[in-house]
């Protein structure tokens, strides 16, 4: 019989429970978490409103973080906590590209809607408006009582405008001149430091014009590493791990080819100097270019998976299959997403059903899940960093009930805990490609078979069988129950290993198949 949705199959157990029931909450630190990006300010402005006061983060209603630990989120991401500069403020405000993209967004658009980028950060002090240090240290307080962990941001490769070094280091900044600002005046400018007025270079990578509300830092400079390293250790104090923004850009060969300077690393004895303070320390690096490994290898914990998220977009199951491959000690440190505050909304970028294949796809794989705020509600505005009001739009109900689902099925230990391995689909009759249409993985716990998540990920029909990979199978019957739909099937354990499981299923459809032993 086929397995396809929409196609009668008398196996199917139409009374049958298709909830994600399974064994959850067993203890400790998860292998697999998840992780909730909030943008902070836009975030508790909009409980402000809803509360008719002004709020800081310590007034956040239990509620609301009873909702976040309900859905089985183990980190929350404040992005944005730290108070920004009104120089750099200023620029965001007057620059005529960015306040057009701001309107575009926010049509009823005024000053106090744009707060400054949450990565041209003036102090790493949490801004008054979210209610200062001890506001943020009561809300980290009532997260862990939620066994929640919270992430902060450190921007490693550049500062506000005004930041404090201005006035005390400014041989902290890569230093341009005459020639420098003339040849490239998008790149640099003049600020008044310790020294009298120098020519200074914004922050950028190599393959973009410099970011002008923004000063860039001179890894070549070992003082400014002791000074970043004293940072992240003040930062440490203050949550249990942090996002850090662009984090290949202070590599050294990325510094040199930038600059044209030589710097010693920075990560390996700055992450390795909190550790020694505080052992449990969480490092996520966004990270670009294929230096996700070598990040890896200096220390980070975890690592953006950019090609993946590509990979989904660019819609080959082949090339997602070839990019799952990868070993384990890789793949376990990657974080996977649909959507971010740099990339375009989910909603916005992959139609309905794409949408939910690329999450089945990217959330039953190994890694940190990483989730943003407004994805399950299918939010379609993308919101710029400079902004701390954002648009109200409606909530979309079937990706709401669609993340329900799928958030409750990734609570699963199995799914948090379990042993992941990638399933090669295999052809069901000659003459027929669409096997190579198929994403497909097994999970097991205890070396018990545990579930089998299988994605067309096409655009029309698409035929495979799956060799399940689990030893004790052949002997006995199965039941396969659908967490994330309504299907229910009864197969033979032989059949299962050989010729392999019968997978029939439209484009773009999916199962999450529970398994149980039924003799």
């Amino acid at each position: 019989m086929s397995i396809s949705r929409g196609v009668h199959d008398p196996s199917v157990r139409e009374d049958a429970d298709t909830s994600p029931r399974c064994a959850q909450g067993g203890g400790g630190y998860p292998r697999y978490p998840s992780l909730l990006e909030i943008n902070t300010r836009v975030w508790l402005r909009r409980l402000s409103r809803e509360a008719g006061r002004p709020l800081t983060l310590a007034d956040i209603d239990d509620a609301v973080l009873d909702d976040i630990a309900r859905r089985g989120f183990d980190w929350v991401w404040l992005l944005g906590a730290w108070r920004t500069g009104a120089a750099s403020r200023a620029v965001s405000r007057s620059n005529p590209a960015w306040r057009a993209g701001f309107e575009a967004v926010l049509p009823d658009l005024g000053d106090e809607d744009i707060c400054g980028s949450g990565f041209a950060i003036g102090a790493y002090e949490v801004d008054a408006g979210l209610g200062g240090a001890g506001a943020l240290a009561s809300l980290r307080s009532r997260l862990a009582a939620r066994g929640l962990r919270l992430m902060l941001d450190f921007v490693p490769n550049h500062t506000a405008l005004d930041h404090a070094w201005l006035a005390s280091h400014s041989d902290f900044y890569v230093e341009g001149d005459e020639q420098a600002l003339t040849a490239a005046p998008q790149d640099y400018c003049r600020r008044e430091t310790d020294r009298g007025v120098r020519i200074l270079a914004h922050g950028r990578d190599p393959n973009y014009p410099g970011w002008p509300d923004t000063l860039q830092l001179d890894y070549a400079n070992p003082g400014l590493q002791a000074a970043q390293t004293a940072e992240l250790l003040a930062i440490a104090g203050q949550c249990d791990g942090v996002r850090c923004d662009m984090a290949m850009l202070v590599l050294p060969e990325i510094f040199r080819r930038t600059w044209g300077l030589a710097a010693a690393p920075f990560w390996p004895a700055a992450i390795a100097a909190v550790r020694r303070v505080h052992p449990g320390f969480t490092f996520l690096a966004e990270a670009y270019w294929d230096l996700e490994w070598e990040l890896q290898q200096q220390g980070f914990d975890y690592c953006y998976d950019k090609r993946l998220y590509d990979r989904l977009r660019g819609g080959d199951a082949g090339c997602l299959r070839a990019h799952l491959v990868a070993s384990l000690d890789y793949q376990d440190r990657l974080a996977r997403f649909l959507e971010n505050h740099d990339e375009p909304r989910a909603a916005a970028t992959f139609p309905w059903p794409r949408h939910q294949a690329a999450a089945v796809v990217s959330y039953f794989s190994p890694g940190l899940r990483f989730f943003h705020q407004g994805q399950f509600e299918g939010a379609r505005i993308h919101l710029p960093v400079h902004l701390c009001r954002g648009p109200v739009e409606p909530r979309d109900a079937a990706v709401a009930a669609f993340y329900d689902r799928l958030l409750g099925a990734i609570r699963c230990d199995a799914f948090r805990s379990g042993d992941w391995s990638l399933i090669e689909p295999q052809p069901v009759w000659q003459g027929n490609p669409t096997w190579q249409d198929f994403v497909a993985c097994g999970w097991s716990t205890a070396d018990e078979p545990s579930h089998v998540v299988v994605v067309n990920y096409s655009d029309h029909q698409a035929q495979c069988r799956l060799r399940l990979p689990f030893a004790g199978l052949t002997s006995g019957r199965w039941r396969l129950v659908d967490v994330l739909g309504n299907e229910v099937y009864e197969r033979d354990g032989r059949e299962l290993g050989d010729p392999g499981l019968y997978i029939d299923l439209a484009a773009w459809r999916y199962n999450v198949f529970r398994l149980e032993a039924i003799g």
